[in-house]
């Protein structure tokens, strides 16, 4: 009765584990998507459902929403900003680069009568 008992547990122990690790590598790979994509510098918007390269200039421009938003707290990578915050900068970045098109179209018109 007791390698019975002993083999039910060994098979539990085992399945539990292989869950867990599934569950975590899942996770993992989820986080992954959400965030840098090391190798080729690539961030997912989660929000826009678009890739944006993460540039210097992307850094640079990221550093000053994040430094105008929040003024006064201690630098944060975009990495480590919950999902709420990386909403907050896409959004903001979204609005910033259709004004950045729009004034440029503006500018080409002004430049360009008919």
């Amino acid at each position: 009765m007791r390698s019975i008992q002993c083999g039910m547990t060994w098979k539990r122990t085992t399945i539990a584990t292989l869950l867990l690790s599934f569950g975590l590598f899942a996770a993992a790979q989820a986080q992954d998507r959400d965030h840098h994509d090391r190798d080729d510098n690539r961030v997912y918007d989660p929000y826009h459902s678009d890739y944006h390269q993460w540039t210097p200039q992307e850094d640079s421009t990221y550093r000053q929403w994040y430094t105008t938003t929040y003024q006064g707290r201690e630098y944060r990578d975009y990495n480590r900003l919950d999902s709420e915050e990386q909403h907050r900068y896409w959004d903001s970045r979204h609005a910033r680069h259709e004004h950045e098109e729009h004034e440029e179209h503006e500018h080409d018109r002004d430049q360009n009568p008919r």
